[in-house]
This record gives structure tokens, sequence and C-alpha cells, in this order.
């Protein structure tokens, strides 16, 4: 019996890395977004700059917890960081439409396709960066 909570313990801790993974990625992209917004400021970057920096932001972010992810899973890496990449969306959609920000614009679908491919990029490439 006690072997069977060791494995249920161990279960929930990778449900937990895997919320944390997604948790890292949300301040890698305010911390990135903050980057956008001091170089808005001081170049005056146009509205079509803007927009693709933020799909770049959620691209990378998304890719980020991928790696994170795919080191984690160690097998069927590029599902898990598709699964990411869907997750890192959702939410984010998710707190765009809480806040009254997402009024059902067109540019959803191409910031999803933006993260699951990000996430299923960084999921491929963690395999990149096991030691050998």
């Amino acid at each position: 019996m006690e072997m069977v909570r060791g494995e249920q313990k161990k279960g929930a801790g990778s449900a937990l890395a895997y919320l944390f993974f997604l948790l890292l990625s949300y301040v890698l992209t305010g911390l990135l977004l903050l980057l956008l917004a001091f170089l808005l400021y001081r170049f005056r970057l146009g509205s079509g700059a803007v927009s693709a920096s933020i799909d770049a932001i959620y691209f990378v972010s998304a890719l980020f917890a991928g790696v994170l992810a795919g080191k984690k899973a160690k097998s069927r890496r590029f599902l898990w960081g598709a699964l990411m990449g869907a997750c890192y969306f959702l939410v984010l959609a998710a707190l765009s439409l809480a806040s009254g920000m997402g009024n059902g614009n067109s540019g959803i679908f191409p910031s999803f396709l933006f993260c699951v491919t990000g996430g299923t990029l960084g999921g491929i490439l963690s395999g990149f960066f096991e030691k050998a």
C-alpha cells in the first residue's frame, strides 16, 4: 500500500511541476513584455512591430515551457511540449477574456498556432539539452 501512495505522490508532483513550468513561462512573458514596453517608449515602435513582437513573445514563452516539459517527460517530448503550448494559450485566453481585453479578435487563431508550435518545438529541442 505504501508503494501506491509513493506513486500517487510522484504523479501529483509531476502535475505540480508542469504547473510550475507554466508559471515560469508567464514570468518570462512578463519580463519580455516589460522589455517591449521599454522599447516601445524608447523607439516609438509602430503597431505592426508591437503586434509581431507580442506574437514572438508568446512563441518564445511557449517554447521555454515546452523545453522544460520535454526535459521532465523524457518521452513523447513533442506531445508534452504541444500540451504546454496549448495550456499556455488557454490560460492566456482566459485571462484576456476575464479582463475584458479579449473581444473575439481574429488574431486569436494565429496566437494559438504560435503557442502550440512554440511548445512543440520546445519539446523537440529539449532532447538536445540532455547530458550526453
